[in-house]
């Protein structure tokens, strides 16, 4: 399995209850090295832009909002397979489906505020860690 790297969000229903360690914790401990990460006030522009896909989607007004309402913790994650094993370790969209021991499972609170974020392709993971970091931010 090739060493790949994958974006995540650490969503602001999860910082806003202070979460961040814990979900750190479970990142890490699946055998994912964090390689990136800034805690940042998501702009409605980037909110718009990083969700782009969704912009027809009766929801995406709502999305937007959600993002910008609180912090947020952007990453960087690399490891084998990262792609496939971040959304493995996250767990189902909704928290009720979930996986126990995954994020959402153990920390979102509905369907909607689900707590994490993670790439769903390597196009995916180019574009939406080129939305917050660049090379360097990476390499350091």
């Amino acid at each position: 399995m090739p060493i790949q790297r994958t974006f995540s969000i650490i969503k602001p229903d999860a910082t806003k209850r202070n979460l961040t360690g814990k979900i750190n914790a479970v990142i890490e401990e699946s055998g994912l090295r964090i390689v990136a990460q800034r805690r940042i006030r998501m702009t409605v522009a980037q909110a718009q832009n990083f969700y782009i896909e969704h912009a027809e989607r009766p929801f995406y007004g709502e999305l937007v909002e959600f993002m910008t309402s609180e912090p947020v913790v952007v990453q960087v994650l690399e490891g084998k397979n990262a792609i496939k094993h971040y959304r493995d370790v996250m767990g189902a969209t909704n928290p009720a489906d979930a996986d126990a021991g995954t994020i959402r499972a153990e920390f979102a609170l509905s369907l909607g505020e689900n707590s994490a974020h993670g790439s769903d392709s390597e196009a995916s993971a180019a574009r939406e860690i080129g939305c917050f970091f660049s090379e360097a931010d990476i390499t350091g």
